[in-house]
């Protein structure tokens, strides 16, 4: 990544470091940094001054959307989450996007199992796993709000992994790769 393109995405940066802290202490994203962040990607797609056009930005929050909105719906992700995920769509496009999706799990797999092994709950997260694994493969037979309630009621951790952190970290790589 050059320089150039460093400081291009230097706001995004701040406000996904910002996003990142705040859920950690709060484990919620403020609607207006997300705005903010939306925005930002949406206006620098305008410029050229990065990888991604307007279109791609449009797609690329579509996708944000599209990829967190059932997370959202099974109780897996909070709304701050969506909109996050929808804004980074902006800055980064779909591939991009969808880059990051992925590499947040992987990148939040390990944490979420630190997380359950602290407060001794690793059996109660590999048996809500399995449930939520047999609820999607019957979700057609037993209806998706039955696969919603399953995913609702399968809290493996006390407190939910700040999802803001392994988004943070997983941004850092996408954009070091399409830079």
């Amino acid at each position: 990544m050059t320089l150039y393109h460093a400081l291009v995405l230097l706001p995004m940066f701040a406000l996904l470091s910002w996003a990142a802290v705040h859920d950690v202490r709060t484990r919620r994203i403020p609607n207006l940094l997300n705005l903010v962040l939306f925005l930002t990607g949406l206006g620098v797609s305008f410029t050229g001054m990065w990888r991604v056009l307007p279109s791609q930005a449009g797609l690329g929050a579509l996708a944000g959307f599209g990829l967190t909105l059932p997370l959202f719906v099974i109780g897996a992700v909070g709304g701050g989450d969506v909109k996050m995920l929808t804004a980074l769509g902006a800055w980064l496009g779909p591939v991009g996007v969808l880059m990051v999706f992925l590499a947040r799990a992987v990148i939040g797999l390990p944490i979420v199992i630190a997380q359950a092994i602290s407060q001794g709950r690793l059996r109660i997260l590999f048996r809500n796993a399995a449930l939520l694994t047999m609820g999607a493969a019957h979700a057609g037979e037993t209806g998706i709000g039955h696969f919603a309630e399953v995913g609702k009621n399968a809290r493996s951790v006390d407190k939910p992994l700040p999802w803001a952190v392994p988004v943070l970290l997983a941004t850092a790589w996408v954009a070091w790769q399409m830079g």
